[in-house]
């Protein structure tokens, strides 16, 4: 028996100075608005790779604040790990492969179903806007032990 083979994408609910989300329509995902992120480089650390993806998605710097929650999907074998995150620059422009439209919306639990039309990600939207605190992650190097990172409030 091999290894398993799993994805990890990161994505993050990133807000404005306005309390708005950024979300975006991906081409193979365009009914829905989301928020973005992406797969996960093999050895790059998941708040690397959320601000690599959310940058090279739609031009907008984050900060990443800490994780708001982890979820699976088993149809294909995907473990997604959900950051808040909040703007510290760029500016918005998107990268047109991949993204169709990009937007900060002031997202509600009111207005949610006009935005996010798939269950899965309505979810995970909804716990980070409701998430009170954030689960602590940190990045180390082993032999000899390094604190590469750690994201906590």
């Amino acid at each position: 028996m091999g290894h398993p083979k799993h994805i990890i994408a990161v994505s993050a609910y990133v807000t404005n100075e306005n309390g708005e989300a950024l979300l975006v329509k991906t081409h193979w995902r365009s009914d829905t608005w989301e928020p973005p992120g992406g797969q996960v480089e093999e050895g790059e650390a998941l708040d690397e790779a959320v601000c690599r993806e959310i940058e090279e998605e739609t031009g907008i710097l984050i900060s990443p604040i800490g994780i708001t929650g982890v979820y699976y999907n088993t149809t294909k074998n995907l473990l997604s790990v959900v950051f808040n995150a909040s703007v510290t620059g760029g500016e918005l422009k998107i990268q047109p492969e991949e993204i169709k439209e990009a937007a900060f919306i002031k997202l509600t639990e009111e207005n949610i179903d006009t935005y996010i039309t798939r269950p899965h990600m309505k979810s995970r939207t909804i716990d980070c806007m409701k998430a009170k605190s954030v689960i602590p992650y940190e990045t180390w190097e082993v032999e000899p032990y390094n604190l590469v990172g750690r994201l906590s409030e």
